[in-house]
């Protein structure tokens, strides 16, 4: 390419932007080649860069750095907006579980890195590049070469190489893995499946009109029915002496009413038993203007507050069922707190419905406007927060979280939060993927450029056979020791397992292979429950491995 020359100066930014984007082009093509089902997807920019370094084409390596490392930014930053809202509500129920099997296949995937180094005599920084790749990390990737890059460029060379030679086997093998759990538990994951389809149909919000029969409920309010509370279901509509009004919680019951309850099936169904029997007229569809509609929470204003703070059944006479978070719906109480976001739904007449829309905001137009300064300033928090030294029992010197853990964190954090003041840290869902693919783009094709002038050399005259096959079992050892243990002694349902296995080794394509097992979305949340803390403990491994054994 010396005739490009002509127009570029090898160490202009210019250049260095034509060389990278090329490159990017590149391996987004090459990842979406498929080959038996599976393709490298986002890692196809790797092997781009390195094809590219391979023959000679080089970039300032000022710029380089400077390009990688901003990659690495966005692409955690954006990781932990997006995990952050449901990173600690993870560790409840069976999220503990989840995440203690997770936290089992990072401490395997550990050990087994330490004893293929020992056996097989590698460099702690080819190990650990192995390490990331085996697990499919980069930012584990990333936050090793920061520790490297302190002491040597070539340590730090090196563990691209490695973390290449890893990489496409580790996609496989964690495929493979589960397809035999599947085989050696054949009947148990049968079963699973089918359990997993009639919970998911248990699951759904239902309504139904409900004539009260139960003379105890006689002048009751309809929050005094025994166990409404428990059960969860939600009144929200009532038909008396001929006329359809908003049900509130001191709404005065008689015989003969009829209501419409939201819940789940079978809480439906007992509470039903309570009040009386399931009415033939559909409140639903009876001519009234009372309408149920839904409102998207932007305004500023209610973020934080409870719906009893707000007061919108006394001041505009509507209520509020349910409401749509994360592609997840549940019903709602008076106690329930606004998030930026927040797909509500609201019962009651035309106009009021209106009033109370305008008061939350329901401005799509908001919702889908990043908040910039928000994102700048928890970006600047995170880089500072990845710089502060933080000292450990054992280990010669502090250990950072670098600029793949600070930043992540950061996001957690203030992801969770949702807003401190004006200032309001919800990224809308294509602002995020925007950022995430654009950052890790940018990571590999630099990781991929400077590793190419030694990868060929250590795939076919060094030790490169032997990288890639202690790589593989660094991969499947944890996860299958794991995931016999969780099948065979604590009977996990085997969709939630394989997107825990997935969630472990950060890998979108098993996830995508477990969600092809079944239309359950089981998969995804079990992946969704581990990803955020493994996607800590991968960057904080792979820093003390280096800090403990590098010589």
């Amino acid at each position: 390419m010396d005739f490009l020359t002509v127009f570029f100066s090898p160490q202009s930014v210019a250049w260095s932007v034509f060389v990278v984007m090329l490159v990017a082009a590149g391996g987004l093509a090459i990842g979406n080649i498929n080959i038996f089902g599976i393709n490298l997807g986002i890692a196809g920019v790797l092997f781009s860069g390195i094809i590219f370094g391979h023959f000679g084409l080089e970039i300032n390596h000022e710029t380089l750095e400077f390009l990688r490392d901003f990659g690495l930014i966005l692409f955690v930053y954006s990781i932990g907006t997006q995990v952050g809202p449901g990173f600690f509500s993870s560790f409840r129920k069976q999220g503990l579980q989840l995440n203690l099997l997770a936290a089992g296949v990072v401490l395997g995937g550990v050990a087994a890195t330490l004893a293929a180094a020992k056996v097989a005599g590698f460099d702690i920084a080819t190990a650990v590049g192995m390490y990331a790749g085996a697990v499919t990390n980069t930012p584990s990737l990333a936050a090793a070469q920061q520790t490297l890059g302190a002491v040597s460029s070539e340590a730090a060379n090196s563990a691209s190489v490695g973390y290449a030679l890893a990489y496409p086997g580790a996609i496989l093998g964690i495929i493979l893995t589960m397809v035999l759990i599947r085989r050696l538990f054949k009947a148990q994951a049968a079963q699973d499946m089918l359990a997993v389809h009639a919970d998911k149909a248990a699951s759904a919000l239902i309504s139904a009109s409900i004539t009260v029969e139960n003379k105890n409920l006689e002048g009751l309010n309809i929050k005094d029915i025994p166990a409404i509370g428990e059960l969860g279901v939600v009144v929200s509509r009532i038909y008396h002496g001929g006329r359809l009004d908003v049900a509130h919680d001191d709404t005065v019951l008689h015989a003969g009413d009829i209501l419409l309850a939201v819940g789940l099936a079978e809480n439906v169904r007992k509470f039903t038993l309570v009040v009386g029997t399931r009415s033939e007229m559909d409140l639903k569809k009876l001519p009234s203007q009372i309408i149920h509609s839904r409102v998207i929470v932007t305004h500023k204003e209610v973020i934080g507050k409870t719906l009893d703070e707000l007061g919108l059944e006394s001041r505009y006479d509507v209520a509020a069922t349910r409401v749509a978070r994360a592609d997840v719906e549940f019903l709602v109480s008076d106690s329930y707190v606004l998030q930026f976001a927040d797909n509500l739904v609201i019962v009651g007449s035309e106009e009021a419905v209106a009033k109370a829309a305008a008061m939350l905001g329901n401005s799509p137009k908001d919702l889908n406007h990043p908040q910039l300064i928000p994102a700048f300033i928890g970006i600047a928090a995170g880089v500072l927060l990845g710089s502060i030294p933080i000292s450990l029992p054992g280990l010669g010197a502090p250990i950072k979280l670098g600029l793949a853990g600070g930043p992540l964190i950061m996001a957690i954090v203030l992801s969770y939060v949702q807003h401190i003041g004006p200032l309001n840290w919800y990224l809308p869902p294509a602002g995020n993927l925007m950022l995430r693919e654009l950052g890790i783009v940018l990571f590999l094709a630099c990781v991929g450029l400077k590793a190419g002038g030694k990868f060929f050399e250590t795939l076919l005259d060094g030790n490169g056979i032997y990288i890639v096959l202690f790589s593989f079992l660094i991969t499947v050892l944890p996860i299958i020791f794991v995931g016999i243990f969780a099948k065979a002694k604590l009977k996990l349902n085997y969709l939630s397992l394989c997107g825990a296995l997935a969630g472990s080794m950060t890998d979108p394509p098993a996830l995508a292979f477990a969600n092809a097992m079944s239309p359950s979305n089981l998969s995804a949340m079990s992946y969704a429950t581990v990803y955020p803390l493994v996607m800590i403990l991968r960057v904080i491994s792979a820093q003390v491995m280096v800090l403990l054994f590098l010589k």
